[in-house]
């Protein structure tokens, strides 16, 4: 399991004006990601939350310390999966990923989960096990969405902008690319999400500034959840 420090994470919702200006500006001092296919790629993550909705009521209520577990993967490419955990931790981000196999992940979906205890050389499938086991955590929702990412290594800076959120309900059906989704309430906003470690670069401040734009606390999870 490879466990990353502390970031920053800032996240703005911004208008399809202003993704032109922002892509316009970042493109002259940031690199693209070298994993985007012309810039941009599609992410699929599979939520999972207990029967109490323990991570949604968390995230709305505004809990300091919480955490949230996904499955990921990109551009309907099975060869690449992670089992991620997100936390915050005072208001700072960690995140935590393993690989796994698609047939790891149906295992998963299925219930069939004692494996996982054995495997000790991914401890974060040893520990979705256990809140599996104990926290009831089941699969919650899955959400599709398009990232165009920005990258700029002094500050270890990665800037984002996502849209084309979609939701596919209750529905724990991971790898169904005909999976029935329906946008998220508030038709199609755009994320501008700024990510970094110990200080931003003013290069970065100022070319992600837009104006009537405060910092806010959008979740993609917690919109797609909104349904039900």
């Amino acid at each position: 399991m490879k466990t990353k420090n502390l970031r920053h994470e800032l996240k703005h919702i911004v208008s399809e004006g202003d993704c032109l200006l922002l892509r316009q500006r970042l493109s002259g001092i940031a690199s693209p990601d070298p994993h985007a296919a012309n810039g941009k790629y599609r992410i699929r993550s599979l939520y999972f939350d207990n029967l109490d909705d323990k991570v949604l009521r968390e995230k709305i209520i505004g809990v300091s310390n919480r955490e949230k577990f996904r499955i990921r993967y990109y551009n309907d490419d099975f060869s690449y999966i992670k089992l991620e955990k997100k936390s915050k931790i005072h208001g700072l981000c960690q995140k935590d990923a393993v690989r796994v196999t698609k047939e790891e992940c149906e295992r998963i979906l299925s219930g069939d989960i004692d494996w996982m205890l054995l495997d000790e050389t991914r401890p974060l499938l040893q520990e979705l096990h256990a809140k599996m086991r104990y926290q009831q955590l089941r699969p919650a929702t899955v959400v599709d969405y398009l990232r165009e990412p920005f990258v700029y290594r002094p500050g270890n800076v990665r800037v984002t902008l996502d849209s084309e959120i979609r939701t596919g309900l209750k529905s724990g059906d991971l790898f169904n690319q005909n999976l029935s989704s329906v946008p998220i309430v508030g038709g199609n906003p755009r994320i501008l999400e700024v990510k970094y470690d110990a200080f931003l670069p003013d290069v970065i401040r100022d070319a992600v500034q837009v104006e009537n734009r405060m910092v806010g606390t959008f979740s993609k999870y917690a919109a797609c959840r909104c349904y039900l």
